[in-house]
């Protein structure tokens, strides 16, 4: 196979629009004698003629112009190359792998796609639901970029392999069943609902989250149902079979809105902390950073 170098045969294209090795020389800021070397040596390299002396000026031989119809094709692709290059570069191109907790993908993750596909259409975004323990082994093998999790089961700051970038503070508010006596009382608080039953996960981090809010307001929640997905729980507390803690970027987005009543607590109200990682050195990259931007947007509107 001819050896095809892409500096000679970019003097080449420049001799053809320029028409004399002279004029080349100057475009090039090269002296004659260097681009006659140049295109001497790229015809060697080739195994074809490429230039015909005709008086004191030189002309493509037809070999040539064979040479740079492919060569153009060659630069014409160079040039989509380059500006996916630099568009990559300043975070306007790229692929980003995001793994994020079921809870975060319709009420971040999504919402961020939307406005990347708006205002950087040529980022794009792969997402794997995944929790916290398969989604930071996934991060740590460069299974993903970015990983979404609880800020209370993110490896600690500490850890040289990962920077945690906070994201939100999610309030949590608790479910009633649309008739229960406390659904209208006001300045509702956790410690008035000591002797309620509780739905929530049987282990886990719900299951922490809920005991820690409730014993920090005073009282040891009796657990009357078990469940861990939102859908459950919630199709529960319209039942009356129980209330629960909810945090609010979930409740947003439940199926029907009218049948479970969402109560904001009042001074002991508590909040889980929801937090993005990526490995070490990677918060550089300008894609993952649009990515994050975007993130950062939708966590600071508030939950419809």
């Amino acid at each position: 196979m001819a050896e095809w170098d892409i500096r000679k045969l970019h003097i080449l294209r420049t001799l053809r629009e320029r028409g004399t090795v002279t004029a080349t020389a100057e475009a090039l800021s090269m002296t004659p004698s260097a681009v006659s070397q140049q295109l001497t040596n790229l015809s060697r390299q080739l195994g074809v003629p490429l230039l015909r002396a005709q008086g004191r000026r030189v002309r493509l031989t037809d070999a040539a112009r064979l040479v740079l119809r492919h060569a153009d094709a060659v630069f014409e692709q160079l040039e989509r190359a380059d500006a996916e290059l630099t568009a990559y570069v300043h975070g306007e191109a790229g692929e980003v792998r995001v793994g994020a907790f079921p809870t975060a993908v319709p009420a971040l993750v999504v919402p961020a796609v939307r406005a990347l596909r708006a205002a950087h259409p040529g980022v794009s975004v792969r997402v794997r639901e995944a929790e916290a323990e398969e989604v930071y082994q996934l991060l740590a093998d460069g299974e993903v970029d970015l990983a979404l999790s609880l800020a209370a089961q993110a490896p600690t700051a500490a850890d040289p392999r990962f920077t945690r970038v906070p994201l939100l503070a999610d309030p949590l508010d608790v479910a009633l069943p649309r008739d229960h006596p406390l659904a209208s009382a006001e300045n509702l608080r956790l410690a008035d609902l000591a002797a309620e039953p509780w739905i929530f996960g049987g282990s886990g981090p719900w299951s922490d989250i809920t005991r820690t809010a409730c014993e920090a307001a005073g009282f040891r929640p009796r657990r009357e149902h078990t469940a861990a997905g939102w859908t459950a729980i919630l199709a529960m507390v319209e039942a009356g079979m129980g209330i629960a803690l909810v945090p609010r970027m979930a409740a947003a987005r439940r199926e029907t809105p009218g049948a479970v009543v969402m109560r904001e607590l009042a001074a002991d109200r508590p909040v889980r902390h929801v937090v993005a990682a990526l490995r070490t050195g990677a918060e550089d990259g300008a894609a993952v950073g649009r990515v994050l931007d975007a993130l950062r947007t939708v966590a600071c509107q508030p939950a419809r």
